[in-house]
């Protein structure tokens, strides 16, 4: 029975999938026009690692460390938009019975800020995220952590996220995966463009909403 369900952060709570590219990148050349697009995706995804702390991450794309604070304060809180139904739908769940958690692929010092700042872990049981643990998805072996760690079986639970390497890494290691595919990826598993469709697929009524 499934009682747990897991969803990815960028792509899913949060609306940009590729934030290296979509978000990062343009942000950091905008102030640091001598950075190169690949040093970033590079150091980015380092410091998502846990190997590099984000101030060295900052201090390494070109940021004084008097700088630091305010870069990253503008950054983390102007350049994402949030799913606007994501809390309604997480908090449905928890009304209903279900555990939630998430597993993101991200620095760990930037997860916190943005979970803290948009008031996510009021909704949340457990965070998973890669600076963290130091893997990556879709490396099984996250996938396998994270439900040690939550004390559930695959089969009870249901993972969410908007790569589909990502998704089919996680149905490998027997998780119920759904790509919420709002990038309109040819896909032919079990997918969703909605938190309401993933609502009626649980069977949470979508008057709730």
């Amino acid at each position: 029975m499934i009682n747990t369900v897991i969803f990815d952060v960028m792509g899913v709570v949060f609306e940009i999938g590729d934030d290296t590219k979509d978000l990062l990148i343009p942000f950091i050349q905008r102030l640091k026009k001598e950075t190169s697009p690949k040093t970033i995706a590079d150091l980015y995804k380092e410091a998502s690692l846990g190997k590099i702390s984000a101030d060295s991450f900052w201090r390494n794309v070109g940021f004084e460390s008097g700088e630091i604070e305010s870069v990253q304060k503008s950054y983390l809180e102007n350049s994402f938009t949030m799913d606007r139904h994501f809390l309604e739908c997480v908090n449905n769940l928890k009304k209903t019975g279900y555990k939630t958690a998430l597993l993101s692929n991200d620095v760990s010092e930037w997860s916190k800020y943005l979970r803290e700042y948009y008031h996510i872990e009021n909704y949340i049981d457990y965070s998973f995220i890669s600076g963290d643990l130091g893997l990556r998805k879709p490396d099984p072996q996250i996938y396998r952590i994270a439900l040690k760690k939550m004390n559930v079986s695959p089969h009870e639970c249901i993972f969410i996220d908007d790569h589909p390497e990502r998704v089919d890494a996680a149905a490998v290691c027997g998780i119920t995966s759904i790509l919420f595919n709002r990038n309109k990826h040819d896909y032919h598993g079990l997918q969703i463009a909605s938190f309401s469709e993933l609502q009626k697929i649980l069977g949470i009524a979508e008057s709730t909403i």
